[in-house]
């Protein structure tokens, strides 16, 4: 599981920042918001562990048990959640359960094999996991570059030619606007984050 040294640091960066910024979003009014955030600061996190070099750190036997428990009671959290949530919650499920995978392939890896040759998955399963995240990188990459270009230069002209609405100054940096931890682009972008790092998690098994 774990990667190269120069991949690996790469990927714990990218999980590691993913993770920081869900902890801001927990600072929302919005109930959903934080509940959302909590689940993908825990895989943030999650992966960035799994994806410390194998030369710095090599978890105990012990740990990849824990971490299937941990990921697998996200997991049913997430399932349940998606009965009258968003639509991300599926995909917070489809994540929570490739990490309980993973965790798994890695108890079940021979000794001293858990970082240098990946763990011991099922083929089929890996293959099925990296098609899912590749259709959600490229989707979320499609639909996130209208949501971060849509404030900009947006707006109703109006008979006299003067532009009003979006574009006037009055974005979502302005005061009384939503912070970062309410954006929703930025929320889509971890998400994608976590997307591409888990491909990457994966191609290693």
């Amino acid at each position: 599981m774990h990667a190269p040294a120069s991949p690996g640091w790469l990927l714990v960066a990218l999980c590691a920042a993913t993770g920081a910024y869900c902890l801001l979003r927990m600072r929302s009014p919005d109930q959903e918001q934080r509940r959302s955030a909590g689940g993908e600061a825990l895989m943030g996190f999650g992966m960035a562990a799994m994806a410390v070099p194998a030369a710095v750190f090599t978890p105990p036997a012990w740990a990849w048990p824990v971490y299937a428990a941990v990921f697998g009671v996200a997991a049913l959290r997430a399932l349940w959640a998606a009965r009258t949530g968003p639509r991300h919650h599926l995909h917070h499920l489809v994540g929570t359960s490739a990490m309980v995978y993973m965790s798994l392939a890695m108890a079940a890896a021979p000794q001293g094999h858990h970082h240098a040759h990946g763990g011991s998955g099922v083929p089929l399963l890996t293959g099925a996991l990296l098609l899912y995240f590749a259709g959600y990188v490229l989707l979320g990459g499609a639909r996130l570059v209208p949501a971060v270009a849509g404030p900009q230069g947006t707006g109703t002209r109006t008979g006299s030619g003067a532009v009003t609405g979006a574009g006037t100054g009055h974005g979502s940096g302005a005061p009384g606007g939503p912070g970062w931890g309410d954006r929703p682009e930025l929320a889509r972008a971890c998400r994608l984050s976590m997307g591409m790092a888990m491909m990457a998690m994966l191609l290693t098994m």
